[in-house]
């Protein structure tokens, strides 16, 4: 089928995401690359991009998208607004068989839609062509020292949300004092480079692992370990990262050590569920126990970060954690650790998000869409097509019948 016409669609999860898939001056670019393709968009109160900013960049508004062959959006849509045997871009949450949205892959069955998830849209050698992480660990770090400064009293930030961009939310950081506190990054992807991106304006020194682990600073640091420093293999055999994702039970936690010499902890690892846990509920009542701020970006709930109780939202991003009750308290008391677990952390920063992945998607992704796929990025991608579960998702088949 030639592609004709394209609809942005209004966000419609709650709580409510300001992001896009594609801002005006994308749009444009995008009928500049390939003028036979008309786009409108579908009126929206909350959208980072005001109705008006399309309308006088020529974009037409459109209630009802009925007439457009593909439509995109950021999160889940409505199932109840799913126009029968349309394509669709969104991130679905549900092809790691997530619960809360078994009853949308029905319905997305059901109606014959064929569900392209940006999650699945990868390169032949699997790495991924469109994602929000890098904003994630923007945001999230920025939240993580907004978090120190409301504990300690010292300064205070103005929320991410609230700031117009990024470049706003980065001169907030002329506000921060740090003591010689000692700050962790896990992770070796995006995530966590877009975490240290935010903390460059501090002119941090950034120390190794061991150094971390034994020497005492008089000023702040920061650290960014790779599971190398975290995890180790059962049977002592030499660490391989690529053995490591493939086979995750096989490794146990180190990570005890940085528990007891990090004050401020910024999660941006990618964690497997057979992968070995970071801490216990125990080690947070442990002797020499350290950690005060745990910004948890990768947000695995109650797994691997036992203080991550559940995820929190962008107008409440902070709670406590209780060490004693192992339960939730006030986020900035002496005795609780104080958790921040905002979940959808690019929505924070909206505007930036979105031109970012707008591009992503122009780039590496629109013309196997609009053109010929070789490299079957779409095919990788699509969940579903003529109301079954394709190929490569045929192993959802149980979680759609609620088997598992």
């Amino acid at each position: 089928m030639k592609i004709k016409k394209i609809g942005i669609l209004r966000e419609t999860k709650t709580p409510p995401d300001r992001r896009v898939p594609f801002s005006p001056a994308e749009v444009h670019k995008l009928q500049q690359q390939f003028p036979g393709v008309e786009v409108v968009v579908q009126p929206s109160p909350i959208r980072c991009y005001l109705d008006e900013e399309y309308r006088k960049a020529g974009i037409p508004l459109q209630e009802n998208p009925e007439d457009c062959d593909v439509l995109m959006g950021v999160k889940e849509v409505k199932k109840e607004t799913l126009i029968p045997g349309k394509t669709y871009f969104f991130f679905s949450h549900t092809a790691k068989k997530q619960p809360y949205n078994r009853d949308l892959l029905r319905e997305v069955l059901h109606r014959k839609i064929k569900l392209v998830d940006y999650e699945y849209l990868t390169a032949p050698n699997g790495a991924r062509l469109v994602a929000f992480g890098h904003w994630a660990g923007i945001v999230g770090a920025y939240n993580a020292l907004r978090a120190w400064g409301e504990r300690t009293g010292d300064y205070t930030l103005k929320p991410a949300h609230k700031c117009h961009d990024r470049k706003e939310m980065i001169q907030q950081l002329d506000k921060v004092k740090l003591p010689p506190i000692k700050i962790l990054i896990t992770g070796g992807g995006r995530v966590a480079f877009g975490a240290l991106e935010t903390l460059t304006p501090l002119h941090l020194k950034q120390v190794a692992p061991e150094e971390f682990l034994t020497t005492n600073y008089d000023e702040p640091v920061v650290c960014r370990i790779d599971p190398d420093h975290y995890v180790i293999r059962k049977d002592y055999a030499p660490f391989d990262l690529k053995h490591f994702f493939q086979h995750p039970g096989m490794y146990r936690s180190v990570f005890l050590p940085y528990t007891k010499t990090a004050d401020l902890f910024i999660a941006c690892h990618y964690w497997d569920p057979h992968s070995p846990v970071f801490m216990k509920p125990e080690d947070y009542r442990a002797p020499g126990f350290r950690i005060k701020v745990v910004a948890d970006v990768s947000c695995d709930i109650r797994k691997p970060i036992p203080s991550t109780l559940r995820a929190s939202t962008i107008a409440n991003p902070f709670y406590g954690y209780n060490p004693e009750t192992e339960g939730e308290g006030y986020p900035f008391t002496p005795d609780n650790i104080t958790v921040m677990a905002v979940d959808n952390l690019p929505g924070e920063l909206p505007r930036d998000a979105s031109g970012d992945f707008g591009n992503m998607l122009l780039d590496r992704v629109m013309p196997a869409l609009l053109g010929e796929d070789k490299d079957k990025i779409i095919e990788r991608a699509t969940i579903t097509e003529n109301g079954r579960l394709t190929e490569h998702f045929k192993y959802l088949q149980g979680y759609v019948e609620g088997k598992e």
